[in-house]
């Protein structure tokens, strides 16, 4: 359905959202600060106390390199969406 279509038909379409909610980077930042502080709180005790799962290591360590991934695909789609390319989310910021 076309916007002209929807306006004739008597749908609205709705208000654009905020900028601050859409912008992905500050969870991500949270989220890539929580896994490595979690990381490095583990490998602390492990290397101390010899207490913290080595599982538990791992995993936040995959944790906070998945965040660093997660900042480049979306540093990949703002830049697909700011050369106009056909697939990318076309945000407003």
């Amino acid at each position: 359905m076309s916007p002209d279509s929807a306006e004739e038909s008597g749908l609205r379409t709705p208000p654009a959202l905020p900028a601050r909610w859409v912008d992905a980077r500050p969870l991500v930042g949270i989220g890539t600060l929580a896994w490595f502080l979690a990381f490095c709180g583990l490998l602390i005790a492990h290397l101390g106390f010899g207490t913290a799962p080595t599982e538990w290591i791992w995993t936040c360590l995959a944790g906070w390199l998945l965040g660093f991934v997660a900042f480049g695909v979306i540093h990949w789609q703002r830049s697909a969406a700011r050369r106009g390319a056909r697939g990318a989310q076309q945000i407003d910021f």
